[in-house]
């Protein structure tokens, strides 16, 4: 096992690829059971082969990498190949798009705490981070999931996370894979947009402390937070302009001028709403140190994968390619709804 020092340039050239003008990341990493699931929603039989069909023609999809800087894989499909044969990682990488990995290994349920979360797979992350980037891997995801609630999020939820979550990032810095670091407040709840934004900035802020403790290189990782959002059964819903207003706000406030960007997640938002948010953001009249890009999943692929169970290979690429569009758009602040129709 080789321990290796800190590449800064390669991380750093990474990051800054990952985060290019008019690009970002699509989150293809749901775990076989989460895939499975999906599939089996949409009327697919779920199997490996499923799984390796449905995203292979994803992956094949023309033109998509204008918007499109990276794809973060799970471990079964690093593994798996293209229909002619080509290993995932390499054809990915053949079309300019960076192969990136899901490294932990799950939220579990945290200890005297009901109800909250602590994401694992620290153990072995060492040798996996090493296995990932000689099969071309050249960054890496780890989730954190915070719930607001009655009592929560705990003390213990916020800092058993955050400390994961730099432990994770020092390894895979290590191992020469940008991390992108996940705190995901989640949308489940009656929680109001002040509430999301509060519980946002305390795990922000111990994680950047944790970072700092561990000797995380900042200008060799990637963010990629929530939106500032009400929670799902919140009855205040708020306007479209105050999601980016918080959201920007929340983010000036605790994320370190270091980080070259920042990635969303769509965490349950529609297609529109994930597009909408991010280019009110970007339109914006502000001068902030960080790209402002997408790491979206759902809402990049729910109508492709649609199409995809109903028969159309073709239809569904096309309707992934036009979501990636309309994110890329966004990215510069020219994504207009009737471009949505």
């Amino acid at each position: 096992m080789l321990v290796m020092v800190m590449d800064v340039e390669l991380l750093e050239r990474t990051a800054a690829e990952l985060v290019a003008s008019g690009k970002g990341v699509l989150a293809a990493d749901e775990s076989n059971g989460t895939m499975s699931n999906r599939l089996a929603a949409v009327g697919v039989e779920p199997s490996a082969e499923t799984r390796r069909s449905y995203r292979s023609n994803i992956f094949a999809t023309t033109g998509y990498e204008t918007a499109i800087s990276g794809v973060i894989l799970f471990d079964e499909t690093i593994r798996q190949k293209m229909d002619d044969g080509t290993p995932i990682p390499e054809y990915l990488a053949s079309r300019g798009i960076h192969p990136g990995i899901k490294v932990d290994t799950g939220a579990k349920e945290l200890a005297n705490h009901p109800g909250e979360k602590i994401t694992e797979g620290l153990d072995g992350l060492r040798e996996r981070c090493e296995e990932y980037f000689q099969m071309g891997a050249r960054f890496a995801k780890w989730r954190a999931v915070i719930r607001i609630g009655e009592g929560m999020p705990s003390l213990a939820c916020l800092s058993t996370n955050s400390h994961a979550l730099a432990r994770y990032a020092s390894i895979c810095q290590e191992q020469g894979l940008v991390p992108i670091i996940e705190p995901e407040v989640l949308m489940d709840g009656d929680h109001d947009a002040q509430s999301c934004y509060d519980v946002t900035a305390s795990v922000l802020k111990m994680t950047w402390d944790e970072c700092k403790k561990q000797g995380v290189h900042l200008k060799g990782v990637l963010l990629k937070p929530n939106m500032i959002l009400p929670g799902n059964s919140c009855s205040d819903r708020g306007s479209r302009e105050k999601v980016a207003k918080m959201t920007v706000d929340c983010l000036t406030e605790n994320v370190p001028s270091e980080v070259p960007g920042i990635v969303f997640l769509s965490g349950g938002q529609s297609d529109e709403d994930a597009t909408a948010h991010l280019n009110l953001m970007n339109a914006m009249d502000i001068d902030h140190p960080w790209e402002l890009s997408y790491s979206y999943g759902r809402a990049l692929l729910a109508h492709a994968l649609q199409t995809w169970a109903q028969g159309s290979s073709e239809g569904s690429q096309n309707a992934f390619r036009h979501r990636a569009e309309m994110n890329s758009l966004a990215r510069t602040g020219d994504w207009r709804e009737e471009l949505d129709t």
